[in-house]
């Protein structure tokens, strides 16, 4: 589809992520995306490298404008008075993007906001309850990037499990390692540096894994036990989580995560596992994409009442394209809003919220029992 319908488009942000990940993601759609018209950054620095970047990756014939904080015509207010931009991409920090959010909405623009939705439930909540009406009185698209969500791997494989392949899931088994130090060029960023929002690089990255457990089991989370704790002091506040999950009303799982492996090299291990009646599915990053391996019990009859144990399995490899369709997908939601025939149903405000209140639950269980639905109910 080509979104003609969208006169064109703003990035707020100027971090690594748009320069790594939305700006080649851009590329690639190539003429079927809007027009990138400016971009936007709290320096004026920031916004003019973001801005050549932005010429050289889409192969633009001129920069876009470039817009920063200051009493000066070129500041965000500026940008958001124009009338040939319809949508902003927000990569902000966390604890400043749903001031942003509802600074864009009111201005009238859709909204693609980076994940997590907000730096913790309760501020969370309160941006869906001011976001949500202003959208449905003026027609306006919001969703939020969590690529993970949309990644082919993780929805083929929710559609393998929703299909019975593995039949009736049993248990689940999420694990993340990671090694940071100081001189990854994750942990430079200032923001980053000095967090002042709950779990640090566990909010920040966290958020993704659950929101692929989110994608590819059939039923939602509804209560944790689990503990935090702080291995790497530059690491402040938490850098590790091990959880006891229930999953709907008749599985449960383990998810642990850590940014603070002391060495590069991991144990060896998948990173997600979803183990049914009938076999098992495991999802593991590759240097290329993903990989998503499924083993399943095919009991052949022989005579009579007799069966032949046979297993088979299946090695699916694919692509990393999170950004690039999450992207495509919000465009086709602003084509389509209001019609039904958007292509993709990802970035919901309210389940990205979900991912928040995983983490935040686990960060603050301390083994206690966290009931997930009453904690997002608990605060609306």
């Amino acid at each position: 589809m080509a979104f003609s319908t969208i006169s064109g488009i703003a990035i707020l942000g100027a971090g690594l992520f748009v320069g790594e990940a939305y700006l080649p993601a851009l590329a690639t759609l190539g003429s079927i995306s809007p027009s990138l018209k400016a971009v936007y950054s709290r320096s004026e620095k920031s916004s003019s490298e973001t801005a050549q970047n932005a010429t050289r990756i889409l192969g633009l014939p001129s920069s876009p404008d470039i817009y920063f904080d200051g009493d000066h015509p070129n500041n965000l207010d500026g940008l958001l008075r124009r009338p040939d931009i319809a949508a902003v991409i927000i990569a902000l920090p966390i604890t400043i993007q749903p001031n942003i959010v509802m600074k864009c909405l009111l201005a009238g623009k859709h909204v693609l906001s980076e994940k997590p939705v907000a730096p913790d439930v309760a501020r969370g909540l309160k941006l869906l309850r001011d976001a949500e009406p202003i959208c449905q009185q003026g027609g306006l698209v919001w969703r939020v990037a969590e690529n993970f969500e949309t990644e082919p791997v993780y929805r083929a494989a929710g559609e393998a499990v929703r299909s019975g392949k593995i039949g009736n899931v049993l248990f689940f088994k999420a694990s993340v390692v990671n090694y940071i130090d100081k001189t990854s060029k994750w942990y430079k960023t200032p923001w980053r540096t000095v967090p002042d929002y709950q779990g640090g690089f566990l909010l920040d990255g966290g958020v993704h894994t659950i929101a692929a457990l989110r994608t590819i089991l059939p039923e939602s989370f509804t209560h944790l036990s689990g503990f935090a704790s702080l291995n790497k002091e530059y690491l402040l506040p938490h850098d590790t989580i091990h959880c006891v999950v229930r999953a709907g009303s008749s599985y449960h799982g383990i998810v642990e995560m850590t940014f603070a492996s002391p060495t590069k090299s991991i144990p060896a291990s998948e990173n997600i596992v979803i183990t049914g009646s009938k076999g098992w599915l495991a999802c593991n990053s590759t240097s290329e994409g993903f990989k998503m391996v499924i083993k399943f019990v095919e009991e052949m009859s022989k005579s009579g009442e007799e069966k032949e144990y046979k297993e088979e399995e299946k090695i699916m490899l694919f692509p990393g394209k999170g950004v690039e369709t999450e992207l495509a997908a919000f465009f086709d939601d602003i084509v389509t809003q209001g019609t039904g025939k958007s292509a993709l149903d990802v970035g919901n405000p309210r389940n990205a919220l979900k991912d928040v209140a995983f983490i935040e639950a686990a960060l603050n269980s301390k083994g206690n029992l966290i009931d997930l639905v009453g904690l997002v109910q608990a605060s609306s």
